[in-house]
């Protein structure tokens, strides 16, 4: 098509001038010192533009230092689209002996026709304006506006410096998404991406655009992107703001390189990030020396100009440039040698000798224009270094932000601390809207009388409520509570419900309560830093404490065990006994110092042995000593034994002395999953049911497989529910719950306990909306706290119970009461009640024989004992003999 349209604009050439005088082929210029360029206009084109073009021609004219051998002639053209009409202005523009064509029309009809001529008559052509269309690089044209593809990084770039994820770009025309093009090929537009959401709407600038913004923001879009002409850029800002759509979560970044001679002064009262490009920086004293230049002439024509250096748009700076630009690369080539114009006739061309040495040195030239530095690529002639300034719009001010160029990339003029600093500044004014659930110790109900307050106000108290005041001190914003009891589900429409919807509906600017964080969340808004740690832990009733037992020092053994014990303790004696009756070695002379003395005895006898074993297992030790091999192996053996049997006793006497008071059926979630006994549930549209449906565990997919078949059901419809339940089960329910939610109320119902250790880890954080330009401000108040030690006194605040209500805790010391110890009490008392009953016995033997052996009555002989024992004085008893010492004195008298 285009090789068509070539052909046809030089054959119309040819036959309008083939009568054209031979004289004038190749006519020189009266003079070397005249050079003449022509640029092409619209017919309704901007004055402005032709007259920076005959500025900037002047100009150079004037500074000797541009060009001092040579003047040049600018002319000016103006052109309808119409092939003829542009083929005949070309040819007769030739015959004056033309050096450049400047393309000043943004028609793309009108360039091919005078890309043709200038490639055949090897004229320069400086183009504009960028290109809409692909086509192949031409060998004798420079374009002075930046490189499409390369603006395309930029704007890709300036995208990902803001770390936007998601973003709406709305266009006006097919050619606009060739400066989208890098940006949509790197977020690979047309696939599903985690987190990301791209759309791509082309609008006519005359349609209605509220019914779009609308449906971006119930859609929770925040990021837009406008590509379109300059004069509808205010009309449709004006659109998003009427329908809400301007707030301090949305942000527009305009591709559009004329933006920044918009005034947004209608706009000081939005929070929305505006987000400007542009070529010309209104600070350099180029531009302004060259704006006052521009406004001077205009002002000597009689007309009044409002040009400024804010105001000058791209294209004026362009032709201003280009003139500039042409003027120095002649310069460059007239120092080296002679050249000038030559007169050119279509119907006979002879291409101009110096016009490919001319565009070879253009392509080669550097140059700072009103547009900044500009470079070109030596084999295409497209302009490859260009500088981007990045300018934020915020209450109608512009402020540069950064730059672009492709050799550096993204640069950013302000420090992050200065624009935090500018960020924390601007939010004094703003009002959050927080949104809550109202559950305890988060969110409660107060009386507004009692705080001082309106009692048609409503009042709110809680662990999250001093949360977000102390930030709001802190920071100096305000902030107003709203309720929803619904944490927030994602709905078949992939939207969610709850305090998530309204974040993501931007309803609200927070969400602050028990709420975790998790992956699903985590995709639908943003978070803060975690403000409590937690895990999910196992809420349970604690059983009814057991009377205290009379014999608990028993514990420790088994019945079964005291049992052997007493056997084996009862066969060692009976035993030994029998080995001492055996062994020779254990009988001796009892009165070795009587000559003749045929009786030997043994003191290991049946009641010497059990003392000896009782005095062994008690380690007190005993005066009977075994003496043969194989009866001091045996009581080597039960030494062992006795010393085995009493450490162990010891051993557990102890750990069950500082062991819990509680006995639980359960001491853990494996417990939990084993124990049929017990029905176990959880909130059903929380978190830790999550957790359990989501889990790769078997242990905790096999609980989540019982939960879901339990009937009636075990989830509940709120955590207040789940312990409620607990209380009314009895040990017949256990409540899965977050730890801190779990402390919080066994610290108020002393019924209660947690069991086991925590089976995951998360936390609390504040939710906002995605991408909230708020969260590195709240994520850090939430770390100062916490550094404070704030967190953990906002905490004991609302979980510890303080006076009569708290809860009394278990003694745990190493003590124990009467209640325990008493049974050793009662077999002291025992022991010594059988040792009383057995003296008695043995007294009353004792008078019998004492009354048997004095001949006297039973009574005399329990009197004299009775008195007796009753002396405390005294170590030493008389034998009561009486009788045989009277008997034994008369026998040996007679």
């Amino acid at each position: 098509m285009y090789a068509i349209v070539v052909t046809l604009c030089t054959s119309i050439a040819v036959l309008l001038l083939v009568a054209a005088s031979e004289d004038d082929i190749n006519k020189p210029l009266a003079g070397n010192k005249v050079v003449k360029i022509v640029a092409f206009f619209n017919e309704n084109d901007d004055s402005v533009n032709q007259l920076a073009y005959n500025v900037s021609a002047k100009i150079v004219n004037i500074m000797d230092t541009v060009l001092p051998k040579n003047r040049i002639v600018q002319r000016s053209e103006y052109v309808i689209n119409d092939m003829y009409n542009v083929t005949r202005v070309v040819c007769d523009t030739l015959k004056l002996g033309i050096a450049a064509f400047i393309d000043g029309t943004d028609d793309e009809d009108v360039e091919n026709v005078v890309r043709s001529i200038s490639t055949h008559t090897q004229i320069p052509f400086i183009e504009t304006h960028w290109k809409k269309f692909h086509r192949p690089p031409d060998p004798y044209s420079v374009n002075i506006y930046p490189d499409p593809s390369l603006l395309a990084q930029a704007i890709r770039d300036i995208i990902l410096d803001m770390d936007w994820e998601s973003f709406t770009a709305i266009y006006q025309s097919p050619e606009s998404l060739i400066r989208l093009k890098a940006l949509l090929m790197h977020f690979d537009y047309g696939q599903k991406a985690p987190g990301k959401s791209i759309k791509i709407i082309q609008i006519p600038p005359t349609d209605d655009f509220r019914p779009l913004f609308k449906e971006l923001k119930l859609s929770g879009e925040k990021h837009i992107i406008l590509d379109y002409e300059v004069e509808h850029i205010m009309r449709i800002l004006g659109q998003a703001e009427e329908v809400h759509f301007m707030g301090d979560y949305q942000s527009y970044v305009i591709t559009n390189l004329d933006a920044h001679t918009l005034s947004f002064d209608v706009f000081h009262k939005s929070m929305a990030n505006i987000t400007l490009i542009r070529l010309i920086d209104p600070e350099s004293q180029h531009v302004r020396n060259a704006v006052e230049e521009i406004v001077f002439n205009e002002q000597k024509s009689g007309r009044i100009s409002v040009l400024s250096p804010d105001t000058i748009k791209t294209k004026t700076a362009l032709m201003y440039d280009a003139v500039n630009f042409f003027a120095t690369s002649l310069h460059g080539l007239v120092s080296t040698q002679t050249m000038g114009p030559s007169r050119i006739v279509c119907n006979d061309i002879k291409p101009w000798v110096h016009g490919y040495s001319l565009i070879n040195y253009m392509r080669v030239m550097e140059l700072n224009g009103l547009t900044g530095k500009m470079r070109f690529d030596a084999e295409t002639g497209y302009r490859n270094y260009f500088k981007i300034d990045v300018v934020r719009v915020k209450e109608s001010k512009k402020h540069r932000l950064g730059s672009w160029d492709p050799v550096e990339g993204m640069t950013l003029t302000r420090s992050a601390s200065e624009m935090n600093l500018e960020f924390v500044q601007s939010i004094t004014n703003k009002t959050f809207i927080v949104v809550g659930k109202l559950v305890q110790p988060y969110l409660m109900r107060c009386n507004a009388t009692e705080k001082g307050m309106d009692k048609d106000e409503e009042c709110f108290e809680g662990f999250a409520y001093d949360l977000v005041e102390e930030m709001a001190k802190y920071n100096g914003f305000k902030f107003k509570f709203t309720t929803n009891q619904d944490y927030g589900t994602m709905q078949k429409t992939g939207k969610w419900s709850g305090m998530i919807g309204e974040l993501q509906s931007m309803r609200a600017d927070l969400a602050i309560c028990d709420l975790t964080i998790t992956f699903d969340r985590r995709n639908a808004v943003d978070f803060t830093t975690p403000f409590m740690t937690l895990g999910i832990s196992i809420l349970y009733a604690k059983p009814e404490k057991k009377k205290p037992q009379l014999f608990w020092f028993l514990n420790p053994l088994s019945f079964s065990v005291w049992m052997y014990t007493a056997t084996a303790y009862l066969g060692v004696s009976l035993f030994l006994f029998m080995l001492a009756r055996i062994t020779p070695n254990e009988w001796h002379d009892p009165q070795p110092w009587k000559d003749g003395n045929n009786e030997l005895e043994t003191r290991l006898n049946v009641a010497n042995l059990i003392w000896f074993s009782c005095g062994t297992m008690l380690q007190q030790g005993s005066d009977i000593s075994p003496q043969a091999v194989s009866t001091r192996l045996v009581a080597g053996m039960w030494w062992f034994f006795a010393l085995i049997m009493t450490s162990s006793y010891t051993a557990n006497l102890t750990a069950s002395i500082t062991s819990g008071r509680l006995d639980t059926p359960i001491k853990n979630v494996d417990d939990l999953s084993k124990d049929s006994n017990i029905q176990y549930g959880c909130y059903e549209e929380g978190s830790t049911a999550g957790f359990f449906q989501k889990s790769n565990l078997s242990l905790y997919q096999r609980m989540w497989s019982v939960m879901e078949a339990s009937n009636p059901t075990v989830f509940t419809k709120s955590n207040q529910e789940g312990v409620d339940r607990v209380l009314k089960g009895k040990g017949r329910y256990a409540f899965l719950m977050e730890s801190s939610s779990i402390e919080y109320q066994t610290e108020r119902n002393c019924n209660l306990m947690e069991i086991g250790n925590t089976l995951d880890s998360k936390g609390y954080g504040i939710a906002m909306p995605m991408n909230s330009p708020y969260r590195t401000l709240i994520s850090e108040s939430v770390l100062r706290l916490q550094e404070s030690g704030f967190m953990r006194e906002l905490k004991d605040k609302w979980w510890k119970v303080q006076g009569g209500n708290k809860c009394e805790e278990e003694d745990e010391s190493d003590e124990l009461g009467f209640t325990k110890i008493g049974g050793v009490f009662v077999v002291l008392v025992l022991g010594c009640l059988i040792a009383f009953m057995f003296s008695i016995l043995e007294f009353l033997w004792n008078i019998r024989k004492v009354a048997i052996e004095e001949e006297i009555t039973p009574k005399e002989a329990l009197i004299l004992e009775w008195k007796f024992a009753m002396k405390c004085d005294g170590g030493v008893k008389p034998l009561r003999r009486r009788h045989h010492v009277n008997a034994d004195t008369n026998s040996d008298t007679s």
